[in-house]
This record gives C-alpha cells, sequence and structure tokens, in this order.
C-alpha cells in the first residue's frame, strides 16, 4: 500500500472531531508559509461583510504553537468523553455553533465598545468551539464526577471555573490590552454559552443544531462523489440472509440500543441510566 492510500486509510477512519484536528494541523502547517489573514474572523462587521465565511473558517486558524496544541488537547479529551455519549453529527453541530457564537460576541463587544476593547482586532483560534463543546458537557450531566489528580470532582465545578477564568480573562486583556487576551476570552464565553443553552434546550427534548445538521449535510453532499457507475455481476455470498450478514445484524440491534439509551438521555439525563446502560454505552464509544 502506498503511502498516499495508507494516510487516506488512517483519516477515513478518525471519527469527526479528529478530523477536525488534523485540519486544523494541516492549516496550522499551512500558515507557516502562506498568509491566512482571509480566513481570520474581523472585529468589525463591515470587514465581516466582505468575507462571512470567516465566522467558521477562523476556529480553524492558529499561528502560535503552543495556541494549537492546548487547543488540539482539549478537543482531543472532550471529544472521546462527548463521543461516548452523543452522536457525531451533535459533536460537529455544537462545534460549529460555538464556533459562530463565540465569533459574534467578539465583534458585538468590539462594535459596540470600542473604546473599551481598543481598535481594530481579528480573531483566530478553535478554542470557542472548543468551550461550546466542554460546557455542554458540564450542563447536560453536572453531577458526573471526574478525575483530577487524586480527587473526585463535578463536571458543574470544571465548567464554573473555566467560565470565571474567562470572564477574569476579559477584563485582565482590557486593563492590559498589550499582554492580555481580550478577544479570545469573550469568544470563550460566546461559546460557553452556546453549549450552555444547546445542553438546556436537548434535555426538554429541543436539539437547537438540526438546522446545522441539515446546512452541513447538503454542504457535504456537493462534494459527494456520484455513487452510480457500469453494471457489473455480484457474485453472490450464501451466508447472507436477505442480502445482509450475521454481523449486519448485530450491528443494526446494537445501534437500535444505542438510539434507544440515548433517546432516554435526551430525556431524562445521563444520571437516569442503568449500570448496564453505561457500560454498554461506555463500550460501544470505544
Amino acid at each position: 500500500m502506498s503511502l498516499t492510500n495508507d494516510i487516506k486509510y488512517k483519516l477515513s477512519n478518525l471519527n469527526v472531531l479528529e478530523k477536525i484536528i488534523a485540519i486544523n494541523l494541516i492549516v496550522y502547517i499551512l500558515a507557516l508559509f502562506l498568509n491566512l489573514s482571509w480566513f481570520e474572523l474581523p472585529s468589525g462587521f463591515g470587514d465581516f461583510f466582505a468575507k462571512p465565511w470567516a465566522i467558521i473558517t477562523y476556529a480553524f486558524v492558529h499561528y502560535d504553537f503552543l495556541h494549537i496544541l492546548f487547543n488540539m488537547l482539549w478537543l482531543f479529551v472532550i471529544g472521546r468523553m462527548f463521543l461516548n455519549l452523543f452522536s457525531v453529527k451533535m459533536a460537529l453541530n455544537i462545534y460549529v455553533l460555538g464556533a459562530m457564537s463565540g465569533g459574534l460576541l467578539f465583534m458585538f463587544c468590539y462594535t459596540l465598545f470600542p473604546n473599551t476593547f481598543g481598535g481594530n482586532s481579528n480573531l483566530v483560534g478553535a478554542s470557542a468551539a472548543v468551550r461550546a463543546l466542554l460546557i455542554f458537557l458540564c450542563a447536560y450531566m453536572p453531577s458526573q464526577d471526574v478525575k483530577l489528580f487524586m480527587f473526585n470532582i463535578k463536571l458543574w465545578h470544571v465548567g464554573l471555573v473555566i467560565v470565571i477564568l474567562d470572564i477574569l480573562g476579559v477584563f485582565s486583556g482590557i486593563s492590559n490590552p498589550v499582554s492580555g487576551n481580550a478577544g479570545g476570552n469573550l469568544a470563550h464565553l460566546g461559546g460557553a454559552m452556546l453549549g450552555y443553552f444547546y445542553a438546556k434546550q436537548l434535555l426538554v427534548g429541543n436539539d437547537i443544531g438540526k438546522g446545522v445538521e441539515s446546512l452541513i449535510a447538503l454542504f457535504s453532499n456537493m462534494f459527494k462523489r456520484s455513487k452510480k457507475g457500469p453494471l457489473k455481476t455480484v457474485h453472490k455470498n450464501k451466508s447472507k440472509i436477505g442480502g445482509y450478514t450475521k454481523s449486519d445484524f448485530n450491528e443494526f440491534n446494537n445501534q437500535k440500543k444505542i438510539d434507544v439509551i440515548l433517546d432516554k438521555i435526551s430525556k431524562s439525563g445521563y444520571d437516569s441510566l442503568t449500570t448496564e446502560e453505561k457500560e454498554f454505552l461506555f463500550r460501544a464509544g470505544k
């Protein structure tokens, strides 16, 4: 197998958040050689209307190594936990909406309070999108324990500390604009608000990401090659029943069980699951 085919195979087996990490890394490498300012999000709405795609693309642009390192580490850890419980489509919905919410709050504050936040500035980085995923988990199952070193703490404690640090970061950036990062912390808070609102709406049975899901699907279908091809002879596999193998039926049954558990989570929360259901969901996530 050639190196190109090997890379394609490995990429095809990544989950959606791991693919986002890969895209971020590729864009970071490109940024070492190319000017990507056309993908950065400006602080003024006038400049934004000239490149509206920047409300999404800014979340894939990093220039500093530590910036992308910590963002991608957070995304990897949060992603593993998230995809054990929820679908890849929902992960992508929250990621995209988190980026958009963070970008909008950034532009609103810089436009409404120019004397407070200073002059023109551009926003880059995936922090708002990652914050959205993190705060979603903290708001959806706040009583879930997570291990921090030798201690168990609740997820809502983690979320609260993160939000407080971001608020302090905004004021620190205002008082010291040279070394601070008020714009970045505003975007963090925008992503956090989206994650919180998404979780609270999902708990009452309202998935606010359905519209984004449809838009992403439409965009993806534009780039899919047609499955149609010339007629060809197909060898019948006698081990199949009605065109399906035993493993196909097992996979179908497992998926139905996962769907039932996820539906139970959306209606009653993660804590309503039995020990067996939690273990099954954890194994399925692996």
